[in-house]
């Protein structure tokens, strides 16, 4: 992500242009005041194209806040924190008295500004009025003969201390918001019990998300460049259920709105997380199968693929740089410079191995396009499902092409028409998987050039699934209709074995934790 950043963001200088991005630090603080103050921001259609962005990456540890009354207070509350750090809190806290949320322009009109008339004419009006009132109260108190006017003394005064107590609240407005920041107003919330029971509560914690989210647009704006807040969540499978799906809840609202700028990563044991959300009070009749909730709230599924060689050299190569007794610097300097070495012979290719990967996504998207193709009848009616294929597809083909190298990978159909079998019936595919995968280890034998068909395979173990349907109803109903399922594996895309263990590799949208449980499954039932 940081990588597309830098990317886009050179893209955008080398453009050229007058409106080049811009930062609120040094002298840009001073500017984005003056905005504030006086100025309207305006979401023009040029502003809507622009394709530089920004990252703003917060970390959530769940575990951290496992003690708290409310898990999902403190997840809106390390928001808070984050973004007023990030921005400053001066500009956070004057755009809470003064800022305004941003227009849509009407028509192809370029202003990105608009002068907030009714703003300047309150803050001339009260100057004038002060000046009104300190000339009158001078006059009143130098010019002899008029000394003993007492009421020009009190109309002067009255005037002056009016339109100057105004200026005071706001400047006090300003000072409030600046000291007490939105993550100590919510944990104010959260601890005052007699609040907490009214129904008033979540309103005040809503609008300062939603006064969170104005600011970012605005932000946007003034910087000329899109800004995404990335939540990385981590720690929920090792909350109690209660905690776990308030944190969910949380998330939910603050996705509720079309234009919020945050991408939420959610990294779970969905062997965990299923049985917590199903455990839950407060997701009864929501969340009754765990399975089915997660697919309805995450948008791009990756379930890890199992470790391979080099990963596990690096897990060791980590714990090596962690013992000193080890003499870690010179084995970790050993292991830098052959890295270097294999970078170097292995850079001329990156260009063409990328574009490669262009290629297949362009093909297998076509596919996944086209009327005329089988593999589009198979696509599901439900848009979420459609979203999780099309961005799993991208990923799966680039895996590919990394572990095989270009030479001997599965074609861009057969790639796309493997990840709509893994949506479409995971338990099944798990299932046949997992009887590969068991006759292999009983009975190893030299493989063969695609070996039997995956449709074989489940035919001949259909029975034994039938009779554990019980333990695996939850997984069951995932899975879309039998007969589709026939009809794909036995008749338009015959996967063999060989081909299923080459796929396996790259298969990110298939939860492993399902097969781990049907292997554990098999053998109890075989003792």
């Amino acid at each position: 992500m940081r990588e597309e950043m830098a990317r886009r963001e050179a893209a955008e200088l080398l453009r050229g242009g007058q409106r080049r991005p811009r930062s609120p630090h040094g002298w840009g603080l001073l500017v984005v005041l003056w905005l504030l103050a006086f100025y309207q921001p305006v979401l023009t259609e040029a502003h809507l194209r622009r394709k530089n962005l920004e990252f703003l990456f917060i970390r959530f540890s769940a575990w951290e806040f496992a003690g708290c009354d409310k898990l999902w207070a403190g997840l809106v509350t390390t928001l808070c924190h984050r973004v007023r750090q990030h921005f400053g809190a001066l500009p956070l806290s004057v755009f809470h008295v003064l800022g305004s949320r941003p227009l849509f322009a009407s028509g192809f009109s370029q202003r990105e500004w608009i002068l907030k008339k009714g703003a300047c004419l309150r803050l001339w009006g009260l100057l004038l009025l002060l000046a009104v009132g300190v000339a009158i109260l001078l006059v009143a108190l130098l010019v002899p003969g008029i000394k003993e006017s007492h009421v020009l003394k009190v109309v002067g005064s009255a005037v002056a201390s009016l339109s100057g107590s105004s200026l005071v609240l706001g400047a006090l407005s300003i000072l409030k918001n600046f000291v007490v920041s939105e993550k100590k107003k919510i944990e104010r919330l959260t601890n005052s019990e007699r609040f907490a029971g009214q129904l008033g509560f979540m309103s005040k914690i809503r609008g300062e998300v939603e006064a969170l989210v104005d600011f970012l647009a605005f932000m946007e704006v003034f910087e000329r460049r899109r800004l995404r807040v990335v939540l990385e969540i981590t720690g929920l499978d090792l909350c109690y259920p209660e905690k776990a799906a308030g944190v969910f809840n949380a998330v939910a609202t603050l996705l509720s709105d079309a234009n919020a700028p945050f991408i939420f990563l959610l990294a779970v044991d969905p062997s965990v997380i299923v049985p917590c959300l199903e455990q839950a009070g407060c997701m009864k009749g929501l969340a009754d199968n765990g399975y089915l909730y997660l697919n309805r709230a995450v948008s791009l599924p990756f379930s890890i693929p199992e470790t391979g060689a080099r990963s596990r050299l690096r897990s060791v190569e980590a714990a090596i740089q962690t013992r000193e007794d080890l003499m870690y610097r010179v084995i970790a300097g050993n292991v830098a410079k052959s890295r270097r070495i294999a970078a170097a012979a292995a850079a001329p290719g990156w260009k063409e191995a990328d574009s490669e990967a262009v290629a297949w996504i362009h093909e297998a998207f076509r596919c996944l396009h086209d009327a005329s193709d089988v593999l589009s009848g198979y696509l599901p009616d439900n848009g979420a499902s459609v979203r999780r294929i099309v961005n799993t597809v991208p990923i799966t083909l680039r895996l590919l092409l990394h572990r095989s190298g270009g030479a001997g990978a599965a074609s861009p159909r057969a790639a796309a028409a493997w990840v709509v079998l893994a949506d479409r019936w995971p338990c099944r595919l798990s299932w046949t998987l997992q009887c590969l995968e068991d006759a292999g280890q009983r009975f190893p034998a030299p493989a063969e050039p695609g070996g039997k068909s995956l449709w074989s395979i489940y035919r001949e173990n259909a029975a034994e699934l039938s009779a554990l349907r019980q333990p695996l109803a939850k997984v069951l109903s995932l899975d879309g209709d039998p007969e589709l399922f026939q009809a794909f594996l036995a008749r338009d895309f015959p996967f063999g074995a060989g081909e299923a263990r080459e796929l396996l590799g790259a298969t990110v949208n298939l939860d492993h934790s399902i097969r781990r449980h049907m292997g554990l499954l098999r053998g109890l039932a075989r003792l």
